[in-house]
């Protein structure tokens, strides 16, 4: 039975913005999907804890995938409705099926970086010019190769100056430790793996670089149109797991843990600090600035055209998608004008 979120019982007559869970049968299932034993996903394993889903009527299945490159193509052919991604596969599933970003996960400019093993890196400090000619192993079509251009770039060099190896992340780091490479484009957790256990260090970041790199909320175009009412749920699940985490850091940085350690992931007590550190993230309000267009342009809209162009400009995509054409801020502005919902995400 379709429920709509209007219809949701109040969990109290003197609280009219808590959302009483809804009875079982009740539930709305939805897809989700997003990438495990990354940071930005965190608030999808909160809400799960939690028990938010069935607060805002959902009964949620859950997709995921080592890679955007991969999610994406799995959208397209509609395996799953509602998720988070980083902004390169953002980018190239607008352009290639119309893909909608909702909102942002985070900030992982800072995240994404091109790392170097210690026994080179300040040669490459002292003289970029001698990473001319270097392996370097990441994943392409990708955040991160992103951000390792932009590097490259602000030292003269390009794509074609080097020598790409597109890897998994996984065997990323497995290629740098067995010495394959001196260079790697790896991101957050992986960038603290390979400081801690494969004597590396970072070399460059997007942030180093001036290459904003956001993580996006996303949502397949017919999903979008069809059931706009539980694309907004989502994201009021989504932002209380932001306003929460920040609310209470160190529960946050336990359940951090637990779970990276089910994507396999085992993190130490610095980098999950880090982690909290280097990459910010958006509550509901933030949001909605971060997506204004009232003067123009939103700086979302600057940030992903900026990587559209890239994209464009290593012939991933023919041309840079429109920005109003597949950047939305309704689902987010519909959270702030339900104020059951606004009060949900803001975790009052």
């Amino acid at each position: 039975m379709k429920l709509s979120f209007k219809a949701l019982a109040l969990a109290t007559a003197a609280s009219f913005a808590t959302i009483a869970p809804a009875q079982s049968q009740d539930l709305t299932p939805i897809n989700l999907s997003y990438q495990p034993a990354l940071y930005w996903a965190l608030p999808f394993y909160l809400a799960t804890e939690f028990g938010w889903w069935a607060e805002v009527g959902l009964d949620p299945s859950f997709t995921t995938f080592p890679a955007g490159a991969p999610q994406i193509a799995a959208a397209q052919a509609n395996d799953w409705d509602v998720g988070g991604t980083g902004s390169v596969p953002a980018v190239l599933g607008a352009a290639r099926f119309g893909l909608q970003t909702i909102g942002l996960t985070n900030d992982e400019s800072a995240g994404n970086a091109l790392m170097a093993t210690n026994d080179a890196i300040e040669e490459f400090r002292a003289n970029p010019e001698s990473i001319r000619g270097q392996r370097i192993l990441l994943t392409t079509n990708s955040t991160v190769d992103f951000a390792t251009q932009s590097c490259l770039e602000q030292w003269g060099l390009s794509q074609s100056d080097v020598e790409y190896v597109n890897l998994a992340q996984a065997q990323v780091i497995t290629g740098i430790i067995a010495g394959e490479a001196k260079l790697a484009g790896v991101w957050a957790p992986n960038t603290y793996t390979l400081q801690e256990r494969a004597n590396s260090d970072y070399l460059c970041s997007g942030a180093d670089a001036g290459a904003i790199v956001p993580g996006a909320l996303v949502v397949r175009p017919g999903f979008a149109e069809e059931h706009p009412d539980r694309v907004a749920r989502v994201l009021a699940a989504f932002l209380r797991g932001v306003v929460w985490a920040k609310e209470n850091p160190e529960e946050a940085r336990r359940h951090l843990v637990d779970f990276y350690s089910e994507g396999g992931v085992e993190i130490s007590d610095a980098a999950v600090n880090a982690e909290f550190e280097l990459r910010p993230t958006f509550p509901l309000e933030e949001q909605l600035a971060l997506l204004d267009r009232s003067a123009g342009d939103s700086q979302v809209d600057q940030w992903l055209t900026a990587i559209g162009d890239f994209m464009t400009s290593v012939g991933t995509t023919e041309t840079t998608p429109v920005a109003a054409d597949f950047i939305n801020p309704t689902f987010m502005q519909m959270v702030m004008d339900d104020p059951e919902l606004r009060a949900f995400a803001n975790n009052e």
